[in-house]
């Protein structure tokens, strides 16, 4: 198995009822690392940068003014195939969808308010690690 590092954002919904604690301890008993974290408040143009992906979909401002709504968590995390380990932790989209133990599941409100964010794919990681984390600021 590879070690490898995904990216991974606790959304406002989830600062907001105060569960970064529940969550990090859901992403540690999953197996992985928390090697960066920092607490932000994204601005307009860092939420719009980060999820311009979506920028021609109908959801996409909605999207964008919740997640400057309040703070967010930003983390770089590490492991055994921590991107597919993260994302079978996070659960489906829609927390109706997604599997009992899981992030969702347990915090998610709706499908837009689902508390986190992971990237999908090794690319995407590398993206959005260097979005929000200099270098040094991982610490492995």
């Amino acid at each position: 198995m590879a070690i490898e590092r995904t990216f991974s954002i606790l959304k406002p919904d989830a600062t907001r009822r105060n569960l970064t604690g529940a969550v990090n301890a859901k992403i540690e008993q999953a197996g992985l690392r928390i090697v960066a974290q920092k607490r932000v408040h994204m601005t307009r143009g860092q939420a719009e940068t980060f999820y311009s992906v979506h920028s021609a979909r109908p959801f996409f401002g909605e999207l964008v003014e919740s997640m400057i709504s309040g703070p967010v968590v930003v983390q770089v995390l590490e492991g055994e195939n921590a991107i597919k380990t993260y994302r079978d932790v996070m659960g489906a989209t829609n927390p109706a969808n997604a599997d009992a133990g899981t992030i969702r599941k347990e915090f998610a409100v709706s499908v837009g308010e689902n508390t986190v964010h992971g990237s999908d794919a090794p690319e995407t990681a590398a993206i959005e690690i260097a979005q929000w984390f200099a270098g040094n600021e991982i610490v492995g």
